[in-house]
């Protein structure tokens, strides 16, 4: 994807999504990715929140709010016990192992022999560290996220609000 610039890093504390971009170059680089750009289903997201359970039991995190959308997530988290990047390496891969497990990977399809089903989530993530006055704030932006989209708003059971 180099070839379409370089990713996009920021340190604003505002939202970016509705800035203008160049569409153009946007779609051209959706065009080259290997395999299609997932779209988690309302069936795929619950796997994942699955997931995302299964994993917190035995973790110090506590999540504060979280929504699973079809194609990002949304999470404030307190005491990760690690590093952040670690700990969403850690979500992605419970939510994959759920995902599996159920049989509905939305990348099964191009699973090749003897390989593992390709990746449905992105390496890295956005990470913003939150000062105590923020995390209100931050908590009804993740809430909120969904009716953005026109969904719901969501529930989850691993989440444990302020």
């Amino acid at each position: 994807m180099y070839r379409y610039g370089p990713a996009t890093r920021t340190t604003e504390r505002r939202s970016l999504a509705y800035d203008a971009h160049d569409r153009a170059r946007r779609l051209a680089a959706k065009s080259a990715l290997k395999y299609p750009p997932v779209q988690l289903t309302g069936v795929q997201a619950r796997a994942v929140a699955r997931g995302f359970a299964d994993y917190l039991q035995g973790s110090s995190a506590i999540v504060r709010a979280c929504a699973i959308l079809p194609d990002h997530v949304h999470g404030v988290i307190a005491n990760p016990g690690m590093l952040v990047e670690q700990m969403v390496i850690q979500l992605k891969s419970a939510a994959t192992r759920q995902l599996e497990a159920e049989g509905i990977h939305p990348l099964t399809q191009f699973k090749q022999p003897e390989k593992r089903v390709p990746k449905c989530f992105t390496r890295g993530e956005w990470k913003v560290y939150l000062d105590p006055d923020d995390v209100t704030r931050a908590i009804q932006y993740v809430e909120d996220n969904p009716l953005k989209e026109g969904k719901k708003r969501q529930t989850w059971g691993f989440v444990r609000p302020l």
